[in-house]
Protein backbone atom coordinates (compact mmCIF):
# COMPACT_ATOMS: atom_id res chain seq x y z
CA UNK A 1 0.00 0.00 0.00
CA UNK A 2 1.34 3.51 -1.05
CA UNK A 3 2.11 5.51 2.30
CA UNK A 4 0.39 9.00 2.58
CA UNK A 5 2.65 11.96 1.13
CA UNK A 6 3.38 13.05 4.73
CA UNK A 7 3.20 10.06 6.85
CA UNK A 8 1.44 10.45 10.22
CA UNK A 9 3.25 10.10 13.15
CA UNK A 10 1.78 7.78 15.77
CA UNK A 11 2.87 7.04 19.61
CA UNK A 12 2.58 3.69 21.17
CA UNK A 13 2.77 3.62 24.80
CA UNK A 14 2.64 -0.34 26.16
CA UNK A 15 4.86 -1.49 28.78
CA UNK A 16 4.73 -5.48 26.98
CA UNK A 17 7.81 -5.57 24.41
CA UNK A 18 5.95 -8.43 22.07
CA UNK A 19 2.82 -6.35 21.68
CA UNK A 20 4.84 -2.84 21.48
CA UNK A 21 6.61 -4.69 18.49
CA UNK A 22 3.57 -6.00 17.34
CA UNK A 23 1.70 -2.60 16.78
CA UNK A 24 4.86 -1.05 15.58
CA UNK A 25 5.03 -3.04 12.79
CA UNK A 26 1.79 -3.33 12.05
CA UNK A 27 1.69 0.50 11.45
CA UNK A 28 5.13 0.73 10.09
CA UNK A 29 3.45 -1.43 7.12
CA UNK A 30 0.54 0.68 6.49
CA UNK A 31 2.95 3.38 6.03
CA UNK A 32 3.13 5.82 9.50
CA UNK A 33 5.94 6.67 11.55
CA UNK A 34 6.01 5.22 15.14
CA UNK A 35 7.59 5.80 18.16
CA UNK A 36 7.18 3.76 21.09
CA UNK A 37 7.52 4.01 25.02
CA UNK A 38 7.12 1.50 27.61
CA UNK A 39 5.76 3.58 30.15
CA UNK A 40 4.22 7.29 30.90
CA UNK A 41 7.37 8.54 31.30
CA UNK A 42 8.83 7.99 28.23
CA UNK A 43 5.77 8.97 26.55
CA UNK A 44 5.64 12.26 27.93
CA UNK A 45 9.23 12.76 26.85
CA UNK A 46 8.80 11.97 23.74
CA UNK A 47 5.57 14.24 23.27
CA UNK A 48 7.72 17.36 24.85
CA UNK A 49 10.36 16.66 21.76
CA UNK A 50 7.46 16.43 19.25
CA UNK A 51 3.93 16.49 18.06
CA UNK A 52 2.26 13.23 17.22
CA UNK A 53 -1.28 12.58 14.93
CA UNK A 54 -2.61 9.79 17.40
CA UNK A 55 -1.51 8.82 20.86
CA UNK A 56 -2.26 4.82 21.23
CA UNK A 57 -1.43 4.07 24.72
CA UNK A 58 -2.71 0.73 27.26
CA UNK A 59 -4.59 1.67 30.38
CA UNK A 60 -2.08 0.00 32.88
CA UNK A 61 1.14 0.65 32.89
CA UNK A 62 3.91 0.31 35.27
CA UNK A 63 4.00 4.09 36.33
CA UNK A 64 0.30 5.24 36.14
CA UNK A 65 -2.57 5.12 33.82
CA UNK A 66 -3.03 6.02 30.65
CA UNK A 67 -6.05 7.96 31.58
CA UNK A 68 -3.10 9.91 32.98
CA UNK A 69 -1.78 10.56 29.29
CA UNK A 70 -4.96 11.63 28.09
CA UNK A 71 -5.84 13.98 30.95
CA UNK A 72 -2.18 15.17 30.02
CA UNK A 73 -3.19 15.80 26.68
CA UNK A 74 -6.34 17.35 27.67
CA UNK A 75 -4.99 19.87 29.43
CA UNK A 76 -2.29 21.02 27.54
CA UNK A 77 -5.28 21.51 24.64
CA UNK A 78 -2.51 18.81 22.39
CA UNK A 79 -3.94 18.31 18.76
CA UNK A 80 -3.07 14.39 19.38
CA UNK A 81 -5.84 12.10 18.94
CA UNK A 82 -5.82 9.27 22.22
CA UNK A 83 -6.92 5.63 21.32
CA UNK A 84 -6.94 3.37 24.93
CA UNK A 85 -6.74 -0.06 25.00
CA UNK A 86 -8.31 -1.85 27.62
CA UNK A 87 -8.16 -5.27 29.24
CA UNK A 88 -10.79 -7.61 27.84
CA UNK A 89 -14.29 -7.15 29.72
CA UNK A 90 -13.26 -3.12 31.16
CA UNK A 91 -16.07 -1.65 29.98
CA UNK A 92 -16.21 0.53 32.75
CA UNK A 93 -12.35 1.91 31.96
CA UNK A 94 -13.83 2.15 27.73
CA UNK A 95 -16.56 4.34 29.00
CA UNK A 96 -14.05 6.41 31.63
CA UNK A 97 -11.60 7.07 28.96
CA UNK A 98 -14.52 8.32 26.45
CA UNK A 99 -16.19 10.51 28.71
CA UNK A 100 -12.27 11.72 29.13
CA UNK A 101 -12.13 12.77 25.49
CA UNK A 102 -9.95 9.41 24.07
CA UNK A 103 -11.01 9.35 20.05
CA UNK A 104 -11.54 5.83 20.54
CA UNK A 105 -10.69 2.25 22.44
CA UNK A 106 -9.31 -1.01 21.96
CA UNK A 107 -10.17 -4.21 23.93
CA UNK A 108 -7.29 -6.50 24.27
CA UNK A 109 -6.67 -8.86 22.53
CA UNK A 110 -6.66 -6.65 19.89
CA UNK A 111 -8.12 -7.83 16.09
CA UNK A 112 -5.48 -5.61 13.99
CA UNK A 113 -7.70 -5.22 11.29
CA UNK A 114 -9.83 -3.25 13.91
CA UNK A 115 -6.24 -1.71 14.96
CA UNK A 116 -5.68 -0.25 11.88
CA UNK A 117 -9.04 0.98 11.36
CA UNK A 118 -8.89 2.81 14.21
CA UNK A 119 -5.96 4.04 13.85
CA UNK A 120 -6.58 5.26 10.31
CA UNK A 121 -9.88 6.77 11.91
CA UNK A 122 -8.14 8.57 14.09
CA UNK A 123 -5.47 9.87 11.88
CA UNK A 124 -7.98 11.03 9.27
CA UNK A 125 -9.87 12.57 11.90
CA UNK A 126 -6.45 14.78 13.33
CA UNK A 127 -5.05 15.75 10.64
CA UNK A 128 -7.52 15.60 7.10
CA UNK A 129 -5.82 12.77 5.43
CA UNK A 130 -7.85 10.59 3.95
CA UNK A 131 -8.30 6.87 4.84
CA UNK A 132 -6.57 4.32 2.19
CA UNK A 133 -9.08 4.22 -1.06
CA UNK A 134 -10.79 7.12 0.04
CA UNK A 135 -11.40 10.60 -1.05
CA UNK A 136 -9.60 13.74 0.36
CA UNK A 137 -11.25 15.34 2.89
CA UNK A 138 -12.32 18.76 2.43
CA UNK A 139 -9.78 21.65 3.42
CA UNK A 140 -12.87 22.95 5.87
CA UNK A 141 -12.43 19.63 7.83
CA UNK A 142 -8.43 20.23 8.19
CA UNK A 143 -9.13 23.09 9.81
CA UNK A 144 -11.43 21.89 12.07
CA UNK A 145 -14.53 22.90 10.95
CA UNK A 146 -17.19 20.33 9.87
CA UNK A 147 -17.22 19.32 5.76
CA UNK A 148 -19.42 20.17 3.52
CA UNK A 149 -22.29 17.67 4.41
CA UNK A 150 -21.53 18.59 8.23
CA UNK A 151 -22.47 22.15 7.47
CA UNK A 152 -25.73 21.30 5.74
CA UNK A 153 -26.34 18.82 8.50
CA UNK A 154 -26.41 21.27 10.84
CA UNK A 155 -28.25 24.09 8.82
CA UNK A 156 -31.20 21.20 8.78
CA UNK A 157 -31.14 21.71 12.31
CA UNK A 158 -33.29 24.81 11.91
CA UNK A 159 -33.63 27.41 14.41
CA UNK A 160 -31.22 30.27 15.88
CA UNK A 161 -32.27 30.31 19.90
CA UNK A 162 -30.31 29.56 22.31
CA UNK A 163 -31.10 26.18 22.71
CA UNK A 164 -30.75 24.98 19.16
CA UNK A 165 -27.77 26.77 19.48
CA UNK A 166 -26.59 24.87 22.25
CA UNK A 167 -27.65 21.07 20.27
CA UNK A 168 -25.71 22.12 17.30
CA UNK A 169 -22.74 23.07 19.07
CA UNK A 170 -22.84 19.94 20.77
CA UNK A 171 -23.42 17.66 17.53
CA UNK A 172 -20.21 19.45 16.06
CA UNK A 173 -18.19 18.94 19.16
CA UNK A 174 -18.45 15.01 19.56
CA UNK A 175 -18.44 13.88 16.05
CA UNK A 176 -15.04 14.29 16.30
CA UNK A 177 -14.86 11.14 18.59
CA UNK A 178 -16.20 7.84 18.49
CA UNK A 179 -17.65 7.66 21.68
CA UNK A 180 -21.32 6.79 21.63
CA UNK A 181 -24.18 9.34 21.60
CA UNK A 182 -27.56 9.29 23.75
CA UNK A 183 -30.02 11.71 22.17
CA UNK A 184 -32.86 12.26 24.04
CA UNK A 185 -36.43 14.36 23.51
CA UNK A 186 -39.88 14.07 23.00
CA UNK A 187 -41.57 12.61 19.65
CA UNK A 188 -41.31 15.19 16.90
CA UNK A 189 -38.56 17.01 17.76
CA UNK A 190 -36.00 15.42 15.30
CA UNK A 191 -33.93 12.67 17.34
CA UNK A 192 -32.78 11.42 13.75
CA UNK A 193 -31.77 14.54 12.41
CA UNK A 194 -29.33 15.23 15.28
CA UNK A 195 -28.14 11.50 14.48
CA UNK A 196 -27.18 12.19 10.83
CA UNK A 197 -25.94 15.43 11.49
CA UNK A 198 -23.20 13.70 14.17
CA UNK A 199 -22.36 11.51 11.52
CA UNK A 200 -22.16 13.92 8.65
CA UNK A 201 -19.77 16.21 10.88
CA UNK A 202 -17.75 13.54 11.90
CA UNK A 203 -15.03 11.53 9.68
CA UNK A 204 -17.25 8.81 8.95
CA UNK A 205 -19.40 11.23 6.55
CA UNK A 206 -18.20 9.35 3.59
CA UNK A 207 -19.89 5.69 4.83
CA UNK A 208 -22.93 4.56 5.55
CA UNK A 209 -25.61 5.70 8.29
CA UNK A 210 -28.01 2.86 9.06
CA UNK A 211 -31.35 4.15 10.86
CA UNK A 212 -33.39 1.16 13.18
CA UNK A 213 -36.82 1.53 14.70
CA UNK A 214 -36.03 -0.60 17.34
CA UNK A 215 -39.52 -1.04 18.42
CA UNK A 216 -40.69 -1.94 14.58
CA UNK A 217 -38.96 -5.23 14.72
CA UNK A 218 -40.58 -8.44 15.57
CA UNK A 219 -38.68 -9.65 19.06
CA UNK A 220 -38.21 -13.21 17.10
CA UNK A 221 -36.50 -11.66 14.77
CA UNK A 222 -34.34 -9.06 16.18
CA UNK A 223 -31.29 -11.14 16.27
CA UNK A 224 -31.33 -11.85 12.92
CA UNK A 225 -31.91 -8.12 12.06
CA UNK A 226 -29.09 -6.85 13.99
CA UNK A 227 -25.83 -8.79 13.47
CA UNK A 228 -27.01 -11.15 10.44
CA UNK A 229 -27.62 -14.51 9.51
CA UNK A 230 -26.14 -17.97 7.59
CA UNK A 231 -27.58 -19.58 5.16
CA UNK A 232 -29.73 -22.55 6.77
CA UNK A 233 -29.70 -21.17 10.00
CA UNK A 234 -33.15 -20.91 10.13
CA UNK A 235 -36.42 -21.88 7.64
CA UNK A 236 -36.55 -19.11 5.02
CA UNK A 237 -32.68 -18.33 5.41
CA UNK A 238 -31.62 -19.19 2.13
CA UNK A 239 -28.86 -17.23 1.37
CA UNK A 240 -26.06 -15.38 4.33
CA UNK A 241 -27.65 -11.62 4.96
CA UNK A 242 -25.61 -9.42 6.94
CA UNK A 243 -27.14 -7.36 9.78
CA UNK A 244 -27.44 -3.54 10.58
CA UNK A 245 -24.20 -3.57 12.18
CA UNK A 246 -22.13 -5.20 9.18
CA UNK A 247 -24.56 -2.80 6.78
CA UNK A 248 -23.06 0.14 8.81
CA UNK A 249 -19.26 -1.01 8.67
CA UNK A 250 -17.22 1.87 9.10
CA UNK A 251 -20.17 4.29 9.40
CA UNK A 252 -23.29 5.01 11.62
CA UNK A 253 -25.65 2.73 13.54
CA UNK A 254 -28.58 4.70 14.43
CA UNK A 255 -30.68 2.96 16.81
CA UNK A 256 -34.22 5.32 17.79
CA UNK A 257 -36.61 4.29 20.20
CA UNK A 258 -33.28 2.34 22.17
CA UNK A 259 -36.05 1.95 25.20
CA UNK A 260 -38.24 -0.53 23.15
CA UNK A 261 -35.60 -3.19 22.93
CA UNK A 262 -36.42 -6.33 25.05
CA UNK A 263 -34.26 -7.29 27.70
CA UNK A 264 -32.68 -9.92 25.98
CA UNK A 265 -31.67 -8.20 23.32
CA UNK A 266 -30.18 -5.54 25.42
CA UNK A 267 -27.41 -8.00 26.88
CA UNK A 268 -27.04 -9.17 23.25
CA UNK A 269 -26.83 -5.41 22.25
CA UNK A 270 -24.33 -4.58 25.33
CA UNK A 271 -21.50 -7.45 23.98
CA UNK A 272 -21.77 -6.25 20.59
CA UNK A 273 -20.87 -2.79 21.42
CA UNK A 274 -18.82 -3.37 23.92
CA UNK A 275 -16.32 -5.76 22.42
CA UNK A 276 -17.34 -4.58 18.46
CA UNK A 277 -17.53 -8.41 17.34
CA UNK A 278 -21.33 -9.82 16.74
CA UNK A 279 -22.19 -13.51 15.54
CA UNK A 280 -24.39 -14.00 12.65
CA UNK A 281 -26.99 -16.30 13.36
CA UNK A 282 -25.79 -20.17 12.60
CA UNK A 283 -22.23 -18.93 12.59
CA UNK A 284 -19.58 -20.72 14.56
CA UNK A 285 -16.86 -17.14 14.40
CA UNK A 286 -17.68 -13.88 15.60
CA UNK A 287 -17.02 -10.77 12.68
CA UNK A 288 -15.29 -7.76 13.81
CA UNK A 289 -17.14 -4.40 13.43
CA UNK A 290 -16.18 -0.79 13.12
CA UNK A 291 -19.35 1.00 13.65
CA UNK A 292 -19.96 3.92 15.82
CA UNK A 293 -23.63 3.98 17.93
CA UNK A 294 -26.08 6.78 18.32
CA UNK A 295 -29.05 5.75 19.96
CA UNK A 296 -31.83 7.52 20.26
CA UNK A 297 -35.19 7.85 23.13
CA UNK A 298 -38.35 9.35 24.09
CA UNK A 299 -38.29 7.89 27.37
CA UNK A 300 -36.57 8.43 30.79
CA UNK A 301 -34.34 5.56 30.94
CA UNK A 302 -33.46 6.09 34.07
CA UNK A 303 -36.80 5.51 35.38
CA UNK A 304 -36.85 2.60 33.08
CA UNK A 305 -33.47 1.27 34.88
CA UNK A 306 -35.26 1.91 37.86
CA UNK A 307 -37.95 -0.23 36.92
CA UNK A 308 -35.99 -3.12 35.77
CA UNK A 309 -37.05 -2.77 31.93
CA UNK A 310 -33.67 -1.90 30.64
CA UNK A 311 -30.04 -2.75 31.81
CA UNK A 312 -28.20 -0.62 33.71
CA UNK A 313 -24.96 -1.20 32.54
CA UNK A 314 -26.57 -1.36 28.57
CA UNK A 315 -27.24 2.49 30.01
CA UNK A 316 -24.10 3.52 30.31
CA UNK A 317 -22.57 2.27 27.90
CA UNK A 318 -24.99 4.29 25.64
CA UNK A 319 -24.76 7.38 27.46
CA UNK A 320 -21.43 8.70 27.14
CA UNK A 321 -22.49 11.73 25.51
CA UNK A 322 -26.31 13.41 26.16
CA UNK A 323 -27.91 15.24 23.67
CA UNK A 324 -31.25 16.77 24.68
CA UNK A 325 -32.82 18.34 22.02
CA UNK A 326 -35.84 20.91 23.37
CA UNK A 327 -39.62 20.46 22.79
CA UNK A 328 -41.22 23.09 20.42
CA UNK A 329 -42.78 25.05 22.84
CA UNK A 330 -39.52 25.72 24.65
CA UNK A 331 -38.37 27.40 21.30
CA UNK A 332 -41.20 29.42 19.77
CA UNK A 333 -38.49 31.92 18.50
CA UNK A 334 -37.56 29.53 15.78
CA UNK A 335 -41.28 29.15 14.67
CA UNK A 336 -40.86 31.58 11.97
CA UNK A 337 -37.63 29.80 10.41
CA UNK A 338 -39.37 26.25 10.57
CA UNK A 339 -42.59 28.00 9.12
CA UNK A 340 -40.35 28.69 6.26
CA UNK A 341 -37.91 25.85 5.91
CA UNK A 342 -40.77 23.37 6.35
CA UNK A 343 -43.13 25.38 3.64
CA UNK A 344 -39.76 25.23 0.89
CA UNK A 345 -39.62 21.52 1.41
CA UNK A 346 -43.51 21.06 0.85
CA UNK A 347 -43.74 23.18 -1.71
CA UNK A 348 -40.99 21.69 -3.67
CA UNK A 349 -42.03 18.18 -3.00
CA UNK A 350 -45.69 19.09 -4.32
CA UNK A 351 -44.57 20.94 -7.41
CA UNK A 352 -45.90 24.21 -6.47
CA UNK A 353 -44.89 27.77 -5.25
CA UNK A 354 -44.17 28.69 -2.04
CA UNK A 355 -46.60 29.84 0.00
CA UNK A 356 -46.78 33.01 2.27
CA UNK A 357 -47.44 32.57 5.92
CA UNK A 358 -48.96 36.08 7.14
CA UNK A 359 -48.17 37.72 10.33
CA UNK A 360 -52.08 36.47 11.49
CA UNK A 361 -51.47 33.00 10.96
CA UNK A 362 -48.01 33.12 12.27
CA UNK A 363 -49.17 34.67 15.64
CA UNK A 364 -51.89 31.78 15.35
CA UNK A 365 -49.05 28.85 15.31
CA UNK A 366 -47.59 30.62 18.09
CA UNK A 367 -50.40 30.11 20.12
CA UNK A 368 -50.72 26.48 19.53
CA UNK A 369 -49.30 23.63 21.99
CA UNK A 370 -47.92 21.64 19.21
CA UNK A 371 -47.76 18.55 21.38
CA UNK A 372 -46.57 16.87 18.87
CA UNK A 373 -43.29 19.49 18.28
CA UNK A 374 -41.68 19.73 14.74
CA UNK A 375 -43.57 16.88 13.10
CA UNK A 376 -46.94 17.83 14.54
CA UNK A 377 -46.04 21.51 13.02
CA UNK A 378 -45.06 19.66 9.34
CA UNK A 379 -48.26 18.33 9.23
CA UNK A 380 -50.41 21.13 9.50
CA UNK A 381 -48.68 22.82 6.77
CA UNK A 382 -48.92 19.84 4.87
CA UNK A 383 -52.78 19.89 5.08
CA UNK A 384 -52.55 23.67 4.96
CA UNK A 385 -51.06 23.50 1.37
CA UNK A 386 -52.81 20.70 0.35
CA UNK A 387 -55.99 22.81 0.83
CA UNK A 388 -54.35 25.97 -0.58
CA UNK A 389 -56.39 27.96 -2.84
CA UNK A 390 -54.35 30.83 -3.08
CA UNK A 391 -53.99 34.05 -1.78
CA UNK A 392 -53.23 33.78 2.35
CA UNK A 393 -52.45 30.66 3.38
CA UNK A 394 -54.94 28.76 5.97
CA UNK A 395 -53.40 26.70 9.09
CA UNK A 396 -56.46 24.35 10.75
CA UNK A 397 -55.63 23.56 14.12
CA UNK A 398 -58.23 22.85 16.05
CA UNK A 399 -58.00 20.07 18.22
CA UNK A 400 -61.14 18.34 16.34
CA UNK A 401 -59.74 19.12 13.04
CA UNK A 402 -56.74 17.49 13.84
CA UNK A 403 -58.39 13.98 15.79
CA UNK A 404 -61.82 14.29 14.18
CA UNK A 405 -62.17 10.49 15.92
CA UNK A 406 -60.97 11.61 18.98
CA UNK A 407 -63.82 10.61 21.64
CA UNK A 408 -65.17 12.86 23.67
CA UNK A 409 -64.65 12.07 27.42
CA UNK A 410 -60.81 12.53 26.65
CA UNK A 411 -61.36 15.78 26.51
CA UNK A 412 -61.76 17.27 29.83
CA UNK A 413 -61.94 21.03 31.18
CA UNK A 414 -60.03 23.87 29.64
CA UNK A 415 -56.50 26.12 29.72
CA UNK A 416 -56.69 29.19 30.55
CA UNK A 417 -57.14 30.31 26.92
CA UNK A 418 -59.64 27.68 26.40
CA UNK A 419 -58.24 25.16 24.73
CA UNK A 420 -59.39 21.95 25.59
CA UNK A 421 -57.05 19.68 27.88
CA UNK A 422 -57.11 15.74 27.50
CA UNK A 423 -57.62 13.12 30.76
CA UNK A 424 -56.30 10.89 28.20
CA UNK A 425 -53.13 12.37 26.56
CA UNK A 426 -51.53 9.03 24.82
CA UNK A 427 -55.18 8.44 24.09
CA UNK A 428 -55.50 11.39 21.91
CA UNK A 429 -52.13 12.05 20.30
CA UNK A 430 -53.14 8.03 18.81
CA UNK A 431 -56.18 9.09 17.75
CA UNK A 432 -54.57 12.41 16.49
CA UNK A 433 -51.73 10.38 14.88
CA UNK A 434 -54.38 7.85 13.11
CA UNK A 435 -56.20 10.29 11.67
CA UNK A 436 -52.96 11.89 10.07
CA UNK A 437 -51.44 8.45 9.04
CA UNK A 438 -55.01 7.62 7.38
CA UNK A 439 -55.74 10.79 5.44
CA UNK A 440 -52.21 10.45 3.80
CA UNK A 441 -52.54 6.67 3.35
CA UNK A 442 -56.20 8.00 1.16
CA UNK A 443 -54.61 10.59 -0.53
CA UNK A 444 -51.57 8.10 -1.75
CA UNK A 445 -54.24 5.21 -2.78
CA UNK A 446 -52.89 3.14 0.15
CA UNK A 447 -49.56 3.11 -1.21
CA UNK A 448 -47.38 2.60 1.94
CA UNK A 449 -44.28 3.42 0.43
CA UNK A 450 -45.58 6.89 -1.28
CA UNK A 451 -46.94 7.31 2.50
CA UNK A 452 -44.14 7.07 4.66
CA UNK A 453 -42.47 9.00 2.30
CA UNK A 454 -44.44 11.99 2.20
CA UNK A 455 -44.43 11.98 6.39
CA UNK A 456 -41.02 11.73 6.58
CA UNK A 457 -40.29 7.98 8.19
CA UNK A 458 -39.41 4.72 6.88
CA UNK A 459 -41.81 1.89 5.38
CA UNK A 460 -40.37 0.61 8.65
CA UNK A 461 -41.97 2.73 10.43
CA UNK A 462 -45.69 2.85 9.19
CA UNK A 463 -46.16 -0.81 9.14
CA UNK A 464 -45.62 -0.32 12.89
CA UNK A 465 -47.67 2.52 13.37
CA UNK A 466 -50.78 0.99 10.77
CA UNK A 467 -50.35 -2.20 12.54
CA UNK A 468 -50.24 -0.75 16.63
CA UNK A 469 -53.14 1.81 15.47
CA UNK A 470 -55.09 -1.04 13.91
CA UNK A 471 -55.55 0.81 10.40
CA UNK A 472 -57.36 -1.41 8.19
CA UNK A 473 -55.65 -0.87 4.62
CA UNK A 474 -57.48 -2.44 1.32
CA UNK A 475 -56.36 -5.80 0.44
CA UNK A 476 -54.78 -6.43 3.54
CA UNK A 477 -56.33 -9.58 3.57
CA UNK A 478 -55.21 -10.91 -0.03
CA UNK A 479 -51.79 -10.34 0.75
CA UNK A 480 -49.41 -8.41 2.16
CA UNK A 481 -47.52 -5.23 0.76
CA UNK A 482 -43.49 -5.68 0.56
CA UNK A 483 -42.36 -2.60 -1.47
Amino acid sequence: MTAPAVAAQVLVVDDEPDLRTLYELTLLREGYRVEAAADLAGARELLAAQRFDVVISDMRLPDGLGLDLLHSLTAQQRPERCVVMTAYGSAENAVEALKAGAFDYLTKPVDLKQFRNVVASAIHDAAGRSRPNAAPRPQAAVEGEPAATGMAALRRLVGRSRAMQQVKDRVAKVARSMAPVLVRGESGTGKELVARAIHDCSHRADRPFVAVNCGAIPENLLEAEFFGARKGSYTGATHDRDGYFQAAEGGTLFLDEIGDLPLPMQSKLLRAIQERRVRPIGSTQEDAVDVRVVSATHKDLVAEVQAGRFRQDLFYRLNVIEISIPPLRERRDDLPELCEALLVRIAHETGMPVPQLSPEVLAQLQAHPLPGNVRELENLLHRAVALYEGGALQVDDSPTADAPGAPAHEMAGASGTGELIPSDLQAWLDARERDILVRTLRECGFNRTAAAQRLGISLRQIRYRIARLAISCPGDEVHDERA
